[in-house]
């Protein structure tokens, strides 16, 4: 690795991690960069996996204020999404390496749909919830599950998956679902990390520049996450997806 290449990849995780305590999609950053480098696409993936972990903490940790109250939830649905994080990370060891780039631009445009549509679709969805399911009842906890398996498997736009999924079902505001989607995203990166340090091949140089950036952007997205209004922080997951769907079919 150049000093150049060290730069670019620190450079990288910087934006990474901003982007993932706004919204997520920060791996659409970290990856391709990896890639142009020369970087075999599992290798890349695995230690950018492991390098957003101190990223994806702080900004969870960016986000204390607003999750105050809410650990109970976290915990419950952080259970679902550390069971798919394990499926996904295991899919990634066990298929053919393209077969990401068939599946994640489909589950995006679903997710961006969900966005967009979530105001009506969320008050139509409190309309009819029952009060025993004031946490989006077995509906959300799957949904949830199945981004952890995304989120295991590639993790690019999984934050775009979870706060769609979490406005849709739960009555809070965008800001505190921004702070359960850092939670639990932190939850799905930590374990599939676990996975991989212990049966993959990881490059720990690659690893150090993703973590240092990824952990300065994630302090600096936080701050900038709880200032955006609702409407605003949509526009913005919008972009950020129809920037990933791009990245994903073009190159």
């Amino acid at each position: 690795m150049t000093p150049w290449e060290g730069v670019a990849i620190f450079a990288a995780g910087v934006g990474a991690g901003g982007i993932n305590a706004v919204v997520g999609s920060g791996s659409l950053i970290t990856f391709p960069t990896l890639l142009a480098l020369g970087y075999p696409p599992v290798l890349a993936n695995v230690s950018n996996n492991i390098g957003l972990v101190p990223g994806a903490a702080a900004g969870t940790y960016g986000y204390r204020r607003e999750l105050a109250g809410q650990w109970n939830r976290v915990l419950r649905l952080g259970a679902a999404s550390l069971i798919g994080a394990l499926v996904g990370g295991i899919l990634l060891l066990a298929l053919p390496e393209g077969a990401f780039k068939v599946i994640v631009p489909v589950l995006i445009v679903v997710a961006l749909v969900l966005v967009v549509l979530q105001p009506k679709v969320g008050a139509w969805v409190q309309k009819r919830r029952k009060s025993h399911q004031a946490d989006g009842g077995p509906a959300l906890w799957i949904g949830v599950l199945a981004a952890g398996v995304y989120g295991g498997y590639f993790g690019a736009a999984q934050g775009i998956l979870l706060i769609s999924l979490l406005g849709i079902f739960l009555a809070d505001d965008m800001q505190t679902v921004n702070g359960i989607k850092n939670a639990l995203a932190g939850i799905v990166n930590a374990t599939a990390a676990i996975l991989f340090v212990l049966v993959a091949d990881v490059d720990w140089a690659v690893v150090a520049l993703i973590a240092a950036g990824a952990t300065i952007g994630g302090s600096l997205g936080a701050r900038v996450g709880r200032r955006l209004p609702p409407w605003l922080l949509r526009t913005v997951i919008v972009c950020v997806g129809l920037t990933a769907i791009a990245k994903l079919l073009f190159g």
